[in-house]
């Protein structure tokens, strides 16, 4: 991964622009146009001055759910100019964040469920965690996408808490769509781990995160290549390709197109 593409700021540790990636017709993802990152509560006024005025962010996707945005606060960045919009990847239905989620694994059987235990969460769980936010929430992955395809001015801004697992989601869909090579998808995705020791001890030190990473070791948050790699697997066995899956919820060619020119220079 070009370490250029690390977004360094005091009061988040998770932030990176998605440019300058290959895809596979030749080109190049834009810089300036969608950037990812973890919980934006402890931004300094110098790292809302840096994302307002130097990187032109002008929309912030969260994708925490209910219970995280009343617990931790909207954010700074709200109040500026920037329009949010709040995208929950989960039912709203008391779970509190996807450190604590239990899904159906989709290519399990019903009343199967993977263990609650995430220390000995493998790939496949994990992945199965992922398939859940598209069984679950597909309005709002879908929602997520066409607000960055129709952003005119400046960069979007996703997040949740990690930036990590629902975030990772969203960006790997984005990537696919502007034909990203698949390797490349997949190291941005385990790029987080460069940064799990400083992330882990952001999480912990926040009441709303602290009771689900309490007596887990950082191995058992860093996100691996295999995880990402059967999560965007198992769209391609079912719907083609990640595309494919989008196009049957309703973000079709048309939309995909727009996103696209979006994201590719």
């Amino acid at each position: 991964m070009t370490t250029s593409r690390w977004v360094q700021l005091q009061g988040a540790v998770n932030v990176r622009d998605i440019g300058s990636l290959p895809t596979t017709d030749g080109r190049t993802t834009a810089r300036g146009r969608l950037l990812r990152a973890d919980n934006l509560q402890s931004l300094t006024r110098a790292d809302i001055s840096r994302l307002v005025e130097e990187l032109r962010v002008r929309l912030v996707l969260d994708l925490r759910t209910g219970v995280e945005v009343r617990s931790e606060g909207p954010g700074p960045l709200q109040g500026t100019a920037v329009a949010h919009r709040h995208l929950s990847l989960f039912p709203e239905s008391g779970e509190t964040t996807d450190l604590a989620a239990d899904d159906v694994l989709p290519w399990q059987g019903e009343g199967e469920r993977p263990r609650r235990d995430r220390e000995m969460a493998g790939p496949d769980v994990v992945a199965g965690y992922y398939l859940g936010y598209l069984r679950d929430r597909p309005d709002n992955v879908v929602a997520a996408l066409r607000a960055v395809a129709e952003q005119e001015d400046g960069a979007a801004l996703v997040h949740c808490a990690a930036g990590k697992d629902r975030t990772g989601v969203v960006i790997a869909l984005a990537l696919s769509v502007a034909r990203v090579d698949r390797q490349r998808i997949i190291e941005d995705y385990v790029a987080t781990g460069d940064v799990l020791p400083q992330l882990v001890a952001r999480l912990r030190s926040s009441p709303t995160y602290a009771g689900d990473l309490a007596g887990r070791t950082l191995d058992s948050h860093r996100p691996l290549a295999a995880t990402m790699s059967r999560f965007l697997g198992e769209l391609d066995a079912r719907f083609g390709d990640p595309p494919g899956w989008l196009d049957s919820h309703g973000f079709g060619a048309g939309d995909q197109e727009a996103l696209r020119r979006r994201l590719v220079a």
